[in-house]
């Protein structure tokens, strides 16, 4: 999971792409990128490994510029957490291409086969973002003008489309030309348009959620449609097209249970609002099938800060008291997101700190948004005891997460969830409480759809073993689990860390 921000403008954009990264940083905390195109036509890049904050200094700033650029951080699923494998990427050919990328390929080893003995073109890295861009590239260089019409764009971006699978929003730049953006025919991974006057011209802003919008003065004006392509010339003009057979909207559902931010408003749907119905629906739930357990209870508590929303509407449908009863460091990155178990195990204590006095001899309720690899939940279940709590009951607002993800969420293998091979019973004595509850799908669904009925479908790959894309099966689980588990990206880390020495001196 990563987020993207792209701004046409008609001035400087380089404060307002940082602005906007800042915004969706909970997409992704390995590394952060801009790139702009200045006066003369050349690309201004900044990338490194780290926070937005910690990337990008005075000096950066100082050279990014030009009144459009694109901005990136990263969640690393593909590839390794090298600075190398930081977005964006860029190509010279055709004109000058730049691009970044949220989400995953699914046939990126077959894209890089095509690349080298068909489009002889060379891939540096194992990420499939840059055989993306390549694809795209490729594609758009057998337009032998030198001006291209918005029909190449979108005859581009219908080829691209036709070869690559997966889930994909992209926004990419073409120097001389304008800026693109294109999201995936099942439209999985978020992308929205926003637009606003300055002086009397009309400046345009894509980004991953409508919160990066918001902060730099942007009115949200959609979201981009599945297999829509949406071409900015630098001139202003805005030209859109659907570039794919029989799209569909099948937004990745885990966006509203964790990965966006409450005050984003992503495919029509208020993603506060339906975490309130997750917590409504749950409530329910844990009423009908928990019976005197209920009147057990003495609090309910939210593991901070994505179930807390959810955490209230369960307190209210209860009558319980909802207290805070972890204050949360705000410095330390989300712990589900984190590329190892050690790093995550070791991140859990330095993240949280729990109140005693909401915990002593008090039975507790504990809300999460779900339950993942069971670290966490463990640790914080402990947490709770320590601080003196006599019995521990755990409601997960999410179903039970038994496969995993393809789609750009870190979840490579089925061994490393705790769900996998359990029933409720077994989750509940593996991560140490003494009752443990999940949402029903459906009314995770139902949730997300009271928002916005018009949505029929969701990627819900990772509680259902169904892949919406339909070119997943057992030897490409099998492979991206070698390839991205814990052992791997130890591996990977190390390597990474002897390959820093060069790129940082590089860029320094």
């Amino acid at each position: 999971m990563c987020g993207i921000v792209g701004i046409i403008g008609g001035s400087p954009v380089n404060q307002a792409i940082y602005d906007g990264l800042t915004l969706l940083q909970h997409r992704g905390q390995d590394a952060a990128g801009i790139v702009t195109i200045d006066e003369e036509n050349c690309f201004r890049l900044r990338k490194a490994n780290g926070l937005v904050s910690e990337v990008f200094r005075q000096e950066h700033m100082l050279r990014l510029q030009g009144n459009a650029g694109i901005g990136h951080v990263r969640y690393p699923t593909a590839g390794s957490s090298s600075v190398s494998e930081a977005q964006p990427f860029y190509v010279n050919s055709p004109f000058g291409l730049t691009l970044v990328h949220n989400g995953n390929l699914t046939n990126s080893a077959e894209l890089k086969a095509l690349l080298f003995t068909e489009a002889r073109r060379h891939v540096n890295t194992n990420s499939d973002s840059e055989a993306l861009l390549n694809i795209f590239a490729h594609y758009l260089d057998q337009y032998p003008t030198s001006y291209l019409l918005p029909e190449n764009i979108f005859e581009t971006v219908r080829k691209t489309n036709q070869i690559i699978k997966g889930a994909y929003a992209c926004i990419a730049m073409i120097i001389g030309h304008g800026m693109v953006a294109f999201r995936d025919p099942f439209g999985i991974r978020p992308l929205v348009l926003g637009k606003r006057v300055v002086d009397g011209k009309t400046e345009y802003m894509f980004a991953s959620e409508s919160v990066a919008l918001d902060i730099v003065g942007f009115e949200f004006e959609r979201d981009v449609l599945p297999g829509e392509a949406i071409y900015i010339t630098f001139d202003g003009e805005l030209h859109s097209k659907i570039c794919a057979d029989n799209p569909t909207l099948n937004p990745c559902i885990f966006e509203y249970v964790y990965f966006a931010r409450p005050d984003s408003v992503i495919d029509g749907v208020s993603v506060y609002a339906s975490r309130v119905h997750m917590g409504e629906m749950l409530g329910e739930k844990i009423k009908r099938e928990w019976g005197r357990i209920v009147d057990e209870i003495d609090v309910v508590i939210p593991v901070p800060e994505t179930s807390n929303d959810i955490a209230v509407r369960i307190a209210n449908v209860l009558y319980k008291p909802y207290r805070q009863g972890f204050v949360k460091n705000r410095y330390v990155a989300r712990t589900f997101i984190m590329p190892g178990q050690a790093q995550r195990k070791s991140s859990v204590r330095r993240k949280l700190n729990a109140i005693a006095a909401e915990f002593k001899d008090k039975n507790v309720l504990l809300v999460d948004d779900s339950i993942v690899r069971g670290t966490t939940s463990e640790q914080i279940v402990e947490m709770a005891r320590v601080a003196g709590a006599k019995k521990v009951y755990f409601a997960s607002a999410a179903p039970e997460i038994r496969y995993p993800n393809v789609y750009g969420i870190d979840m490579p293998t089925s061994e490393e969830l705790v769900a996998y091979h359990r029933d409720v019973d077994q989750i509940a004595e593996m991560i140490g409480v003494d009752k443990l509850i999940f949402q029903d799908l459906s009314s995770l669904f139902k949730a997300v759809q009271l928002e916005n009925p018009t949505i029929k479908n969701f990627d819900a790959s990772v509680f259902t073993g169904e892949y919406i894309t339909g070119d997943v099966n057992k030897a490409y689980l099998d492979a991206i689990a070698n390839a991205r588990n814990d052992k791997a990206k130890a591996k990977n880390a190390a390597q990474s860390g002897n390959l820093e020495i060069h790129n940082i001196s590089a860029s320094a």
